[in-house]
């Protein structure tokens, strides 16, 4: 039994932008008798802000969406004087309620203590296990080559993308003749939508630590850097302070634990940047050069920053490690596929019912992680599909929602695993908009080095403006297909050589939205202005003025609680969709 009541907020930054400050504030207020703890996000992003009450018998409970407004609720829920209010998630004695198996869904690793313990505590990281695997390294006389071995032995793939194997990419430094190495972690998140980096550095910064120890340690790297883009604060702010008390500690700088192994971290902020997410542009970067790919070979684990012998590992990536030493490579490769062991996070958004971080077994399928652990289609429509890897990914349709998630899978898709992008979209969606969205991405994010990249990308997007703003032809689409494979095939990195997926993708799988756009000049999706319109339907019309009220542009009249004087003038009318949005889905025809 407890001595008194405990109450945990996540405090990651979705839970801060959420209101977990004000909750906090709140709950210490009605239990001032109360321990409070902060936690980093547990990946429940459409529940914050959250908070776990332990009782005095030990009894957690979860609670989502935590407020002014329902407190009053959890308090007589707290205390037994009520029923379970709707933000009531799961106890610890049953935590496989509907809502909590967002959480006993997964299989969590890399995301082990994330929500678990205080990101600013080496204590709380000590007491989780944190650091034994260095530990058990150093004082064991595990030679670097025995490191390498047991992360071959584990299949470990690098989840920044390219799924490279891990220990071939060590095995070329740790042979790269040179006394100076580095080991650089890649926290430069850029795909829109994806958050899995900034959540690790945010929630178990310690985990990240480590494994960049252990990396360290098996390519002989005495410097390292820590790329993290600078529009993550918190992230920067508790990476910075695990550097500080592990250095305090002896488990950084020269003699860790005791022994000869000396290494020691620098933080580089990263200015938003796409680009730099590419392995020699993130070097050029931390150089202070221009963020801008060169040419390969050399590969950086021959000559690297500063011409050193390099290796990079994205965030995700190292957090495996520090398991994989614990419990041996085998267990970790018998997790997953004949290809693809161990597990992957997502970040699940877009047009889905539970949206956050979601960490699976390779070998699950985009159904389970978007169905199951999501909850399906937020707002009750059918799902059209699901853009995977991000804005340089492709779209999956939903009859290949049975795909398993996969490197081999997914890429014979059209399609790439990348960091971890799941953007849902349902039928409101139009995959024609949704391309060109992500293809002015890529194209704004450009260094510009490459012509193909460059010119061509900004080709691409015209004709899909074009198209979309119902100028097209069928020539365009033909320009299109013909454009993408020379984009890809001719650009020196990574961004070139995928920008045009979303684009092919969706020609590929939603060809026919493409020929409604050129031939009928209508938009499935009801999302382009130019090829829709906005009708009132009199019939399902209450006369209520909520359309008129928020319109923009004062071109819908009527009489209140006469349904048949209500119109839409088309003339005046900018098909902005905000009366769709605010009234009844069926008194507006979208057509």
């Amino acid at each position: 039994m407890g001595d008194r009541m405990i109450i945990t907020i996540g405090e990651g930054t979705c839970g801060i932008a959420a209101g977990s400050k004000e909750a906090a504030d709140l709950l210490s207020k009605r239990f001032p008798e109360a321990e409070l703890r902060s936690v980093g996000c547990v990946g429940m992003c459409h529940q914050e802000p959250m908070v776990w009450i332990t009782n005095t018998d030990d009894v957690t409970t979860l609670y989502g969406q935590v407020n002014k407004k329902n407190l009053p609720k959890i308090v007589r829920h707290i205390k037994g004087e009520g029923d379970a209010p709707p933000n009531f998630i799961s106890t610890s004695q049953q935590p496989d309620t509907d809502k909590g198996r967002y959480l006993t869904g997964q299989t969590r690793i890399a995301l082990r203590n994330v929500g678990t313990i205080n990101p600013t505590s080496l204590e709380q990281a000590l007491a989780r296990g944190t650091y034994g695997a260095i530990k058990k390294i150093l004082t064991s006389g595990m030679t670097p080559e025995a490191v390498i071995e047991e992360v071959k032995i584990s299949q470990l793939r690098g989840r920044g993308g390219g799924g490279f194997p891990t220990a071939t990419k060590w095995g070329f430094a740790r042979s790269a003749p040179g006394e100076v190495k580095y080991l650089i972690c890649n926290g430069d998140e850029g795909d829109p939508g994806a958050f899995m980096d900034r959540s690790l550095l945010e929630g178990d910064p310690h985990a990240v630590l480590e494994g960049m120890l252990i990396a360290a340690y098996g390519i002989g790297a005495s410097r390292g850097y820590a790329y993290i883009r600078a529009e993550y604060p918190l992230a920067v702010q508790y990476f910075g302070k695990a550097i500080q008390d592990a250095r305090a500690a002896g488990l950084l700088g020269k003699n860790i634990l005791g022994t000869s192994f000396a290494f020691d971290i620098k933080i580089k902020e990263g200015a938003g940047a796409f680009v730099c997410g590419e392995e020699t542009a993130l070097m050029a970067s931390i150089e202070g050069h221009r963020g801008m790919p060169r040419i390969r070979p050399p590969f950086p684990a021959i000559s690297g920053l500063f011409g050193k012998p390099t290796i990079i590992n994205n965030v995700e990536t190292l957090a495996n490690l520090p398991w994989i030493l614990n419990h041996g490579g085998a267990a970790y490769a018998a997790i997953g596929t004949e290809k693809s062991k161990g597990t992957k996070v997502f970040a699940l958004a877009g047009a889905v019912a539970r949206g956050g971080l979601v960490e699976v077994p390779m070998g699950s399928t985009i159904r389970h992680v978007i169905e199951e652990i999501g909850g399906g289609s937020a707002k009750g429509r059918p799902l059209k599909g699901v853009q995977l890897g991000g804005p340089s990914g492709g779209c999956v349709p939903e009859a290949m929602f049975d795909t398993l998630i996969d490197y081999d899978a997914i890429n014979a898709t059209g399609a790439i695993m990348g960091s971890g992008g799941m953007v849902v979209m349902d039928s409101k969606t139009c995959m024609v908009d949704i391309s060109r969205y992500f293809l002015e991405f890529t194209q704004l994010e450009s260094c510009g080095k490459c012509t193909f990249c460059r010119i061509g990308t900004l080709r691409m997007k015209e004709i899909l403006t074009r198209i979309c703003e119902g100028k097209g032809t069928m020539a365009d689409i033909e320009t299109l297909e013909e454009l993408g494979p020379q984009i890809k095939n001719a650009s020196l990195c990574g961004l070139g050589q995928t920008a045009p997926n979303p684009v092919l993708t969706t020609l590929k799988y939603f060809r026919d939205e493409y020929i409604a756009h050129v031939v009928d000049k209508k938009c499935p999706g009801g999302v382009c202005k130019a090829l829709i319109q906005h009708t009132i339907v009199q019939d399902k019309c209450t006369g209520c003025s909520i359309c008129a009220r928020y319109c923009p542009v004062n071109c819908i009249s009527g009489e209140l609680k006469k349904p048949e004087t209500w119109v839409i003038d088309s003339k005046v009318c900018i098909n902005c969709g905000m009366c769709a949005e605010v009234c009844n889905p069926e008194a507006v025809f979208v057509a």
